[in-house]
């Protein structure tokens, strides 16, 4: 049987993995994890931080949109389709998911705990994939399923203050806020992660003083109940053309919640059509804009936020931040570029996904391989229609991915809807292939005792 490593145990690589054992595939998940199925996004057991989208948008099963609503009733029975659940539920739901694919293809599927340094390719096309503890996995396929890359840094600091425990680079890193020193707290950045943040924060009572800033200043919009209405892509148009459609079409429905989620299925189509002057001019300008009205907040949750900005603990300001520095009395002093300066007892860096280029050590060493480039405006890496690593080996490609390493091909391809329809998409191209090509040969693999069970 032909054999995949997925590298990553979150959502996309969970999706991606059913999928494979779906199609009659073998599969070895990697992940650094002691959790398959969490990731980053659903690792947290905080019963604050829910999904940034209702119950009835998170089905992993294409052809059962109710998939995910029938797993919640039997938690809650009172859970409607337009509830937004914790996030740990959806962590728990991901992890039953890959167990339930695990009983159906009994024996298939091996989760093995390690970090993957480095792919090689092999003879036969085939590929070695190198584990940080130099366990070596042969492959016929590598699907690269790391989801979002940890945030960096953009904006300057010095090595004393990103030394120092008043500042946080990552927050989603376990107990990351715990300790913060008590007083008033910078957010970097005013996105979802700092709604987030903010929200912690205020609940231990150590900061009764929230500042995020952002370049633009926007927080997100709320989800509201939003009519269902079907609208045709624009063709051909440019970024001017295109903006004045939408508006237009908000104008005329009177509803701007309804557009945007009318034209969700259109978003690739117009990205991929607008000139690349046009697609580099909406990331300087527009893209915050986008942003906000797209990515929402969960109605509990913007109702929370309202509250900590009435009673002055939380204050959302337009700022860019020129430097961090260390104070030698303790904490950390921020520079505006206005050139004001304040005191923070707390620093944290809520700016949001990095770029995977740069951030991911892995996807480095493939690029200087020369199994990946950059791919466009730097979002994520080259890719072709079904998610084929395009790197400078003249080999067939064997190295695929989906979800946020397509960004720039794509623009709308971090949600789960997008990403459950690639990773069916994926398996049944890679099946297609395998049989056209007559299987791609019994390969073994190196498996220490590092793997583990999936949780019961």
């Amino acid at each position: 049987m032909a054999q995949a490593v997925v590298i990553g145990a979150g959502f996309s690589g969970v999706l991606a993995a059913r999928e494979l054992l779906r199609t009659g595939w073998s599969v070895v998940l990697v992940d650094p994890g002691a959790r398959p199925g969490r990731g980053l996004a659903y690792g947290t057991n905080v019963p604050w931080h829910l999904l940034n989208s209702p119950v009835s948008a998170m089905s992993i099963d294409p052809d059962d949109p109710d998939h995910f609503l029938r797993w919640c009733r039997h938690r809650d029975g009172s859970v409607v389709g337009s509830d937004f659940v914790a996030r740990g539920w959806y962590g728990d739901y991901l992890t039953e998911a890959l167990r339930d694919a695990d009983r159906i293809a009994p024996g298939e599927l091996v989760v093995h705990r390690g970090r993957v340094v480095r792919i090689f390719e092999g003879s036969s096309q085939t590929l070695a994939v190198l584990l940080a503890d130099d366990v070596v996995v042969n492959a016929d396929r590598v699907v690269l399923a790391v989801g979002n890359a940890r945030p960096d840094e953009r904006f300057p600091i010095s090595e004393a203050a990103r030394a120092s425990a008043a500042y946080v680079r990552d927050p989603w890193a376990p107990g990351a806020l715990d300790e913060l020193p008590e007083g008033p707290a910078l957010l970097v950045g005013t996105g979802l992660t700092a709604v987030d943040v903010a929200l912690t924060l205020s609940r231990t009572g150590r900061h009764r003083r929230i500042t995020a800033v952002s370049r633009h200043g926007l927080l997100p919009q709320r989800h509201a109940p939003a009519q269902k209405i079907t609208l045709e892509a624009p063709a051909g148009a440019s970024l001017a053309v295109l903006l004045r459609a939408i508006r237009a079409k908000v104008s005329e429905v009177g509803d701007w919640r309804a557009v945007m989620d009318a034209l969700r299925p259109h978003w690739n189509e117009l990205w991929r059509e607008l000139p690349e002057a046009d697609q580099r001019r909406f990331l300087r300008h527009l893209a915050r804009h986008w942003e906000v009205h797209r990515h929402r907040m969960a109605p509990p949750i913007a109702a929370a936020i309202d509250t900590l900005r009435a009673e002055g603990v939380l204050e959302i300001g337009a700022a860019e931040i020129c430097g961090i520095a260390a104070e030698s009395g303790g904490g950390l002093r921020a520079t505006l570029h206005t050139a004001q300066t304040a005191h923070y007892a707390a620093v944290v860096n809520c700016t949001g996904p990095g770029r995977l280029v740069e951030a991911d050590p892995l996807v480095r060493s493939l690029i200087a391989d020369g199994l990946a480039q950059r791919g466009p405006h730097g979002l994520g890496l080259a890719v072709d229609e079904h998610g084929a690593l395009i790197g400078r080996s003249p080999r067939p490609p064997a190295i695929y991915t989906l979800g946020a390493p397509r960004r720039g091909h794509l623009w709308e391809t971090t949600a789960a809807p997008e990403i459950r329809a690639q990773a069916r998409a994926l398996a049944d191209h890679l099946t297609a292939r395998r049989s056209v090509a007559g299987g791609f040969g019994a390969l073994g693999s190196c498996r220490a005792d590092t793997a583990y069970p999936l949780p019961g």
